[in-house]
């Protein structure tokens, strides 16, 4: 007999796609390779989800010159064809609040921003001036509208002003989110809450590397108490614990999901999940995750070794947020209650 239980709205989300260096060199530029290649097998998931939501963490542009490269090794720039990598997905929103889509400058952000709207991708989280950077993406589905909310604490120099445009920056500490960020982040969940069934709040926050702090975890407490109820962190290399508080999930990091970057032994930073959240009624029955890896800059389902890594590493990382995923067939479940 089938479940009478009614998933009215199945996300996909993901961690960092960074599209620019190798990825662009190798796939991104190369008009011999189907844009549909860099998604590998995990392509079908992504096509049976009702929304799909990734962090972009790239700029999509052919202009601009490194910032500060004094200071900061890396800069990630993918040039325009990177939209049909997009288009392939057929991913609904990108989250610009990160610590690369400003790499080449507001002139290269100002064109990723134009060639995403050409394409009817939503974004969020950047923009030409503060209230285009604050502003929700709304996404509607015959299920209900979804909003997006998106802010980091990387790179507090491309914070956007009215005169300036950046990123939806904040600051916070072991209490949370500092004035006058407090204020501001609080009207544009409340005006995520008054226009949507279900507000996704996209956090770029913390180091590369190791667990949320206890000031990252007061955060995403705060976030959801505002009114988000999704929580999805990235930013560090690797899938952290999942948490539910409230009766509300918290993704602390979804990992990478599409780079070139060198992999660490140990942290093993290619693997990661596809994240599906199954959305009923402005609530979460459950979170499912689909192991993956990326290899010659695409992704793929992670199979044997890879596979038993990641369900180990998760299962030990949510076991400090009192929460499990059980495995069947590769595939993760974490019911809420």
């Amino acid at each position: 007999m089938a479940s009478l239980r009614q998933v009215l709205m199945k996300i996909a989300l993901t961690g960092d796609v960074m599209l620019g260096r190798l990825v662009n060199q190798h796939v991104v530029s190369n008009t011999s390779i189907s844009p549909e290649v860099i998604w590998g097998d995990v392509l079908p998931l992504f096509m049976s989800a009702d929304c799909r939501l990734i962090n972009l963490e790239c700029v999509i542009s052919s202009r601009g010159q490194p910032w500060n490269p004094m200071l900061k090794p890396f800069h990630f720039r993918a040039n325009p064809r990177a939209i049909e990598i997009l288009q392939a997905a057929r991913v609904d929103c990108v989250t610009l609040a990160n610590n690369h889509v400003l790499d080449y400058g507001p002139e290269a952000l100002l064109d990723c921003l134009t060639f995403l709207d050409q394409a009817n991708i939503q974004h969020t989280g950047a923009g030409a001036h503060l209230d285009e950077a604050l502003a929700p993406a709304f996404l509607e589905f015959s299920h209900g509208r979804i909003a997006v909310v998106a802010l980091t604490d990387n790179e507090p120099e491309w914070e956007a002003t009215q005169f300036q445009p950046g990123v939806n920056y904040v600051g916070y500490d072991t209490g949370g989110l500092l004035a006058p960020y407090r204020d501001r982040i609080a009207d544009v969940i409340r005006l995520a809450r008054q226009n949507a069934s279900f507000v996704i709040i996209s956090a770029h926050m913390g180091p590369n590397w190791g667990e949320p702090s206890p000031a990252m975890r007061r955060l995403a407490y705060q976030l959801l108490d505002l009114g988000g109820d999704l929580y999805w962190g990235h930013s560090n290399h690797t899938p952290q614990g999942i948490e539910i508080y409230k009766g509300k999930v918290i993704l602390h990091s979804t990992g990478d999901f599409v780079d070139d970057y060198a992999v660490d032994p140990d942290e093993r930073n290619d693997l990661s999940f596809l994240f599906s959240v199954e959305e009923n009624s402005g609530k979460i029955d459950r979170v499912q995750v689909y192991p993956v890896r990326i290899e010659n800059f695409q992704v793929h389902r992670a199979t044997g070794s890879d596979l038993t890594f990641l369900q180990h590493a998760l299962r030990e990382k949510c076991r400090a947020f009192h929460t499990d995923v059980l495995f069947q067939n590769g595939i993760g479940t974490l019911t809420v209650t």
